[in-house]
């Protein structure tokens, strides 16, 4: 269960980075998009630890 909690929070945080950086440019949409993907293995991982353990 970890690995989809991460998996869907990783997903979902890149698209939305990817999504608001390209309206400025292709490098700041790539940079949006490892931002979000950080961010989103962080809550998914946490959204595990907290309601799945």
């Amino acid at each position: 269960m970890p690995k989809l909690c991460i998996f869907i929070g990783l997903t979902v945080f890149s698209s939305i980075g990817w999504w608001l950086g390209s309206k400025v440019g292709f490098m700041t949409g790539f940079l949006l998009s490892s931002l979000g993907s950080m961010v989103g293995v962080y809550v998914g991982w946490r959204i595990n630890r907290d309601y799945f353990e």
